[in-house]
């Protein structure tokens, strides 16, 4: 059973999109992977993301995806909201996904815009409302033309929303003004998917965040969040500054790889990454602890 949500907050309201742990010949640590989500559950998220980008999800199998689901459900799942990416540009794979993260006991779904592809937007529409339509959980659908090549359009965005099951969006658009009037005319949950942009998200109308450096500083996520929300702009601010040595560290390249080797400085089940990504050289490593300590995260 997921915990209780409001149509306001149907995930909760700070998720951190999650490493997938491997093992070091590079296998699927299931174990890890439980005592990673179970870390930072007991840090203050309120739920956590799982094979997404952030967890390397062009790189898993869906047999791994799945068995990955049902182990973090199990550790988690009474705890916190546990929402499986099954988004591909295959809109019959991702449907595929979408069915065995329901099997395997998942609270909801992110779905990201199909990539490489570049479909229309009615393109997108369908896409988007066939996996809605195809489980019973409800849906986060992820905006990240960086990536995908293609942005979801603010008419586009108010169109799935009448789906019922399209509840939230998780916006890594970088563009304020459209997040404005897509949040206004949609009614969809909005979560901030651009660390750098949490606050400024905030302030227009998110509820919360799926984070990457929320492996590291999520009390200060949340802390950020409630100062925010109390209407102490001053607080919330002065710990956006505070964190940025953070986002800007995490994000130096790909932000996967930059997270699973500070959660190894810290002895947090994290492991290899898989080709065609490749570890941090030392300089990099090096750099990384410099940006965190400026951060205020302790190695």
């Amino acid at each position: 059973m997921a915990p209780t949500s409001t149509p306001q907050t149907p995930f909760g309201r700070v998720l951190t999109a999650m490493v997938t742990p491997f093992t070091a010949d590079g296998a699927l640590d299931l174990d890890g992977a439980q005592r990673l989500a179970a870390h930072l559950v007991d840090a203050g998220n309120d739920g956590i993301v799982l094979n997404g980008t952030t967890g390397e999800s062009p790189t898993t199998s869906d047999a791994e995806k799945a068995q990955l689901v049902r182990a973090v459900v199990e550790a988690v799942g009474d705890r916190a909201h546990v929402v499986a990416g099954a988004g591909t540009n295959d809109t019959h794979h991702s449907i595929e996904l979408a069915r065995a993260a329901e099997q395997a006991g998942a609270h909801g779904l992110l779905v990201v815009t199909p990539y490489y592809s570049k479909p229309p937007q009615e393109g997108l529409r369908r896409h988007f409302t066939a996996i809605a339509d195809a489980t019973g959980l409800p849906v986060m659908v992820y905006d990240i033309p960086g990536r995908s090549g293609v942005e979801i359009e603010t008419e586009t965005m108010v169109r799935i929303a009448e789906h019922p099951r399209i509840v939230a969006n998780k916006d890594a658009k970088g563009d304020l003004g459209a997040a404005s009037w897509a949040m206004a005319r949609s009614g969809l949950a909005w979560y901030s998917g651009d660390d750098m942009l949490n606050l400024p998200l905030l302030s227009i109308g998110a509820v919360g965040y799926v984070s990457v450096v929320g492996h590291l500083v999520t009390p200060e996520l949340r802390a950020m969040l409630e100062a925010h929300r109390s209407g102490d702009a001053d607080k919330a601010a002065e710990i956006h500054r505070r964190l940025l040595p953070v986002y800007t560290g995490v994000f130096r390249t790909q932000g996967l790889i930059t997270t699973k080797a500070a959660l190894a400085l810290q002895g947090l089940p994290a492991g290899p990454v898989r080709l065609p990504l490749v570890g941090l050289t030392d300089e990099q490593t090096e750099q990384l602890k410099s940006d965190l300590a400026a951060g205020g995260v302790q190695l």
